[in-house]
């Protein structure tokens, strides 16, 4: 695993995963590797009543319910939708479900204005064809008609961002269960097996790009994920990853407890003015998520190793938000600005603390970019 830039989860996880299918003896659906209820452990964590012998610990952070009736929506023979912002973590629940399920993550076509039917259904190794004839053997099967003929779990990232063509194309799919492949004269229908399900992710934000038809939307179960708003659930989520990204890169730093709670007071204090704003011109670029607030930290903390003194501090802290979310210029400049004056210097005064130097770090960075 040491030489994988990203390991999947199934692989990140090998050997958790093989102590709970070991221990496993609940009812599994069709050829799960693990029963619902194990699925549920190793994604939301163990708990005192679970009667484990060693702890698991929790990979996504979100409500229970999500978690269920994602495992019960994929026993069922419908596909299930993860709908929500940007960075509410629907992709890594997709792989995490995947991951436990079927052992493979991997089968994932990603949505994007170039996405063809071929994408989700099959295509041509072309020499063979030439050399041979169209055959099985030279079909090129999709993930997802891989997914079919294995019983595993198909992944289709940002559903909406396909045309209405290619989201058609998965209607038969869902429906039927299988896929015809006409230029076969024998053996032209590839059948899904037992297990066989898709989940796919949708970005709220693109409601109006290629809207889902009626006939689709019946063929999933909708979990809608919402943003992160519990300080106490987010820093959870914020020290899990930033602790990943310190074991990845052999980083000896510490993140002192001030810093983080000076980094969740920004987005609170951001969101709560994008609520507030009359118009998106009012409001930044970012959607503000739990991703884009790791990603600030993070950008922080690899600056501070390679390029300052090897700790973190408040003014890289507020270099890094202004860097990360200043996407647009002058708006998205001028919102910070105004949040600085408006909200920062204020409490720079009254509460001191880390809030003065942020307050210079934020200043900086917006007179550099400015």
């Amino acid at each position: 695993m040491s030489d994988l830039l990203r390991a999947p989860a199934e692989i990140k996880y090998a050997e958790e995963l093989d102590w709970l299918e070991s221990i496993d003896d609940n009812p599994k659906p069709f050829s799960w590797r693990l029963s619902p209820k194990m699925i549920r452990v190793f994604i939301l964590g163990s708990e005192r009543s679970d009667g484990l012998d060693r702890e698991i610990a929790q990979k996504w952070f979100g409500d229970r319910s999500f978690v269920e009736r994602s495992i019960v929506t994929l026993a069922s023979d419908r596909g299930l939708l993860l709908i929500g912002d940007p960075g509410t973590g629907k992709s890594w629940l997709a792989e995490l479900l995947s991951a436990a399920i079927s052992r493979n993550s991997t089968l994932v076509v990603q949505g994007t204005a170039g996405t063809t039917e071929d994408h989700i259904k099959y295509s041509w190794n072309v020499s063979m064809v030439i050399a041979k004839g169209q055959s099985r053997e030279s079909m090129i099967p999709s993930p997802i008609m891989t997914a079919m003929e294995s019983g595993a779990i198909g992944r289709f990232e940002e559903l909406t961002r396909s045309t209405s063509d290619v989201q058609d194309a998965l209607i038969s799919i869902l429906s039927e269960k299988y896929i015809s492949v006409p230029e076969l004269d024998s053996d032209g229908i590839v059948f899904a097996k037992p297990g066989f399900s898709i989940i796919a992710t949708a970005n709220s934000r693109d409601r109006g790009v290629n809207d889902l038809s009626s006939a689709l939307k019946r063929r999933f179960n909708f979990v809608r994920i919402p943003v992160m708003t519990n300080k106490k659930s987010e820093a959870e989520i914020v020290r899990f990853r930033t602790e990943e990204l310190l074991r990845r890169h052999q980083i000896e730093l510490d993140v002192p407890p001030t810093l983080l709670d000076v980094l969740l007071q920004s987005f609170a204090d951001l969101r709560a003015s994008a609520a507030a704003a009359g118009s998106d011109d009012e409001k930044l670029e970012s959607a503000l998520s739990t991703a884009e607030q790791i990603g600030v930290l993070e950008d922080a903390i690899l600056h501070s190793n390679f390029f300052g003194e090897r700790a973190l501090t408040a003014h890289t802290l507020a270099t890094s938000l202004v860097g990360s979310l200043a996407r647009r210029e002058p708006e998205d400049l001028a919102i910070l600005n105004k949040y600085l004056h408006g909200v920062v210097e204020p409490r720079s005064k009254d509460e001191g603390g880390s809030w003065p130097e942020f307050l210079e770090g934020g200043r900086d960075a917006i007179a550099t970019l400015s």
